[in-house]
C-alpha cells in the first residue's frame, strides 16, 4: 500500500477540530476614552512590557481569560492585526 499525503483541505480540518478548544473570541475594545487605546502587554501584568496598543472601537480575537495573575485581575489572551500578548478583559466587550 502506498501512502499519500494528506490533501490540504483535509489537513486544515484536521487542525481546526485539534484546536477547537482554543477557538478565537472576536472583541471590541469600549470603557475608555474615545481618544485612548488599551496596551497589549506580554504576559497578563500591568507591569509587563506594552506589545502594542489597540484603539478604542477597534476588533481584535481574544484566546480565553483568565484571573490567574499577579494582581488577581482578569486579562485575555488576544491578536491585533500582528501582535499577540494579554489585555485587561475589563476593556473587552464580546463583538
Amino acid at each position: 500500500m502506498t501512502c499519500r499525503p494528506l490533501p490540504a483541505l483535509a489537513v486544515a480540518v484536521l487542525l481546526a477540530a485539534a484546536g477547537s478548544a482554543d477557538a478565537a473570541e472576536p472583541f471590541r475594545v469600549e470603557g475608555l476614552p474615545r481618544d485612548d487605546s488599551l496596551t497589549i502587554r506580554e504576559t497578563p501584568d500591568g507591569a509587563a512590557p506594552a506589545l502594542g496598543q489597540i484603539p478604542v472601537g477597534r476588533r481584535v480575537l481574544g484566546f480565553g481569560c483568565t484571573n490567574d495573575t499577579p494582581s488577581g485581575l482578569t486579562w485575555c489572551r488576544v491578536k491585533f492585526g500582528r501582535t499577540v500578548g494579554w489585555a485587561r478583559r475589563r476593556y473587552l466587550t464580546p463583538d
